[in-house]
């Protein structure tokens, strides 16, 4: 490296720009195994690419948003819809001087821990593990992050930093896991891990209803009976009066993005100033959480999700899809749980130093919509897969 960049340089930099509540890389609480300071990249930058270059992260081109993943399918997955997240998150940051690196870190990271099937293999895995903690994503994303992978002989998992992980843990709807507890002691989320949770939740309700329209689960008839959808429309049709009929749909969603950003970035603004929060203390401290949609926005929002829960959550297909993916992981966990010896040669030798049970979720949960496919047809029907 040239003499003329120091590893501060960047920090200095940070001090120079980031709005005075933004999370620091120099307020950091590090990393549990101590790592030498990078000469280029700060505490952050190392977690993003940390995140990108594991064995998860890659896995999540595989995995099942709504639509279980097949062949020519170009509808969204865990990884687009992680990709679609970080993107509007940290466009947000940026727009109110957050930390960019650190807000892109925990966007990469919120969904790692899914397992194949969506929601219901997440609950095809509880059900499996009620006797031995159970099992969510949010919870298992910290345990591959801080276990699991294996990518660094000094130390398991990721060694990510301590706010990476603890905006992690705060998804948990498992306060009192243990390994969660020991990051809930210190108040509300950072800003940046509270861009990421809304943006989260504005980008599946609207992405959802794009793919269910193109895949035909649902049709724009039926959207009709949903207030924001239509608001969205005649304010689309306003700006563009001769749009043709095949560019409505994408620009509706991109109308619906946007509508919600802009409410975001004012709201968000506006609490700032209300709660007088000027240092990431205040941000600590704070009674409500300062990310959150206007009243407006949060009860349109709310009938299209409504409207998602009826007709496209619960729709045949997905269910049909949903039930086929929970059976096949129930019948795996019973089969690898009675017959440990047909794991992979690694998961064996992990079972026999530690829970069988939780080693089988392991290898359940990092699978792939299609592998699993075909992991059960190597288990059940062993003449059909090599």
């Amino acid at each position: 490296m040239s003499a003329e960049f120091t590893p501060t340089d960047w920090l200095d930099r940070e001090d120079q720009t980031l709005a005075p509540y933004a999370m620091r890389t120099r307020q950091s609480k590090g990393r549990k195994h101590p790592e030498p300071t990078h000469p280029f990249r700060t505490l952050y930058q190392r977690d993003r690419d940390r995140i990108v270059h594991s064995t998860a992260f890659r896995r999540l081109m595989h995995k099942t948003q709504v639509l279980v993943n097949q062949p020519g399918d170009y509808h969204r997955t865990r990884l687009t819809h992680t990709l679609e997240v970080t993107q509007i998150a940290r466009t947000i940051a940026r727009a109110l001087g957050l930390n960019e690196d650190l807000t892109e870190a925990v966007a990469l990271l919120h969904d790692l821990g899914h397992p194949p099937f969506g929601h219901a293999g997440e609950a095809a895995l509880d059900e499996c593990m009620r006797d031995f903690g159970g099992y969510e994503h949010n919870r298992h994303g910290l345990r591959l992050v801080e276990l699991l992978e294996y990518r660094y002989p000094d130390f398991p998992g990721l060694n990510l930093s301590w706010e990476v992980l603890q905006a992690q843990a705060m998804h948990s709807k498992r306060p009192d896991a243990p390994e969660v507890k020991g990051y809930l002691q210190v108040g509300q989320p950072l800003l940046e891990a509270q861009i990421v949770d809304a943006v989260d939740s504005l980008a599946y309700d609207c992405h959802d209803v794009d793919d269910a329209l193109s895949v035909g689960l649902i049709t724009p008839e039926q959207l009709a009976e949903t207030p924001f959808w239509n608001r969205a429309v005649e304010r689309v049709r306003a700006e563009h009066r001769s749009i043709q009929a095949d560019q409505l749909q994408p620009t509706v969603i991109r109308k619906l993005i946007d509508w919600q950003v802009v409410d975001l970035l004012e709201t968000m603004h506006r609490n700032l100033l209300l709660a007088k929060i000027r240092t990431v203390e205040d941000v600590r401290r704070c009674q409500e959480l300062l990310v959150a949609p206007s009243a407006e926005v949060k009860s349109l929002k709310a009938g299209l999700e409504a409207f998602l829960h009826a007709n496209v959550y619960r729709h045949w297909r997905v269910m049909r899809m949903a039930c086929k993916g929970q059976q096949i992981l129930r019948q795996m966990f019973a089969e690898f749980c009675q017959h440990p010896q047909t794991l992979p040669t690694r998961y064996q030798r992990r079972a026999e130093s530690g829970v069988l049970q939780q080693t089988v979720c392991d290898y359940l949960a990092g699978m792939t919509d299609r592998f699993a496919q075909d992991e059960y047809l190597r288990l059940f029907q062993p003449t059909s897969l090599a």
